[in-house]
């Protein structure tokens, strides 16, 4: 069913920095979606990771403004991107996290399903160094030099021209290093987040993209459209003890973009009844 609405079609994927890597073998494999990467196609201008370019909106509508940027480049009716965040977890504050968007817009069938993956795999971090041995140490501890890096003057600046980003030789590293601290006395050392100096990233992105599968695969059992999914959640979960409703989750709300049919599903979390500590009777 899923074949009827992308397989052997084209999808435009915004990127320029070579997402299509670990995105089109996933997309081809599991819907017989042709990934293609438009020439000339500037996503930096929707914002960077080195603060030079600001992103102009939220992740969730970067991600849809790269898409419709590319249709209109392009003229197809299919398009793909994606967008990273790098902040802490919302659930485990004292770590990193990646979170990463994969969305699909579909013009023929008016049509849009978005992939996500929350991955605490991520070597983000920076650094202010005075000496080549600590820009060395720095680079051990984040996998240099598979993943690349990126110099500048400390405090770090969002003048691209003090930038030096993708490096990912040793001989490239300690030349850079050098000349920022003999120009300015201290560094900042960034880990390059761009996909295709990141491998651990491009592996969270293969992740969302494979949420967005499973979504596509996911028809709505009344239309039959793909992207039948999660609109909501509600809450009400009983107390194992006194039984009065929680905070805690309940049902989730299975929601149709196309005809807005809607379908609860009990329990989502495997359990069928709260923990006392989360109760207000039983614990005020």
């Amino acid at each position: 069913m899923t074949g009827a609405y992308f397989a052997d079609r084209c999808a435009v994927l915004a990127t320029m920095h070579k997402k299509e890597a670990a995105i089109a073998p996933l997309l081809k494999q599991a819907l017989g979606l042709e990934v293609m990467v438009p020439e000339h196609f500037n996503s930096d201008r929707f914002g960077t990771f080195t603060r030079d370019v600001d992103r102009p909106t939220n992740q969730l509508e970067t991600a849809r403004l790269k898409a419709f940027a590319a249709l209109e480049l392009t003229g197809e009716t299919l398009a793909l991107a994606s967008e990273g965040s790098f902040s802490p977890h919302p659930a485990m504050p004292f770590l990193p996290c990646d979170r990463e968007i994969v969305v699909l817009v579909d013009r023929h069938h008016d049509l849009e399903i978005v992939g996500e993956a929350i991955s605490t795999a991520t070597n983000f971090s920076h650094a202010a160094i005075a000496t080549l041995d600590e820009a060395l140490l720095f680079a051990q501890k984040v996998g240099f030099p598979s993943h690349g890096l990126v110099v500048m003057p400390a405090p770090p600046s969002s003048d691209s021209n003090l930038m030096l980003k993708g490096i990912v030789t040793e001989p490239n590293l300690i030349t850079a290093v050098t000349r920022t601290l003999k120009q300015f006395g201290t560094a900042h050392l960034e880990t390059d987040m761009r996909a295709m100096y990141n491998p651990t990233r491009m592996q969270v992105i293969a992740q969302a993209t494979q949420h967005l599968i499973s979504k596509a695969k996911h028809h709505c059992p009344n239309c039959n459209v793909p992207g039948f999914s999660i609109g909501e959640y509600r809450h009400g979960l009983p107390c194992g003890l006194c039984g009065q409703p929680t905070a805690q989750v309940l049902a989730a709300i299975y929601r149709c973009q196309k005809c807005h049919f809607e379908q609860p599903k009990l329990f989502p979390h495997g359990t069928q009844t709260a923990d006392p500590m989360y109760c207000d009777f039983c614990n005020p």
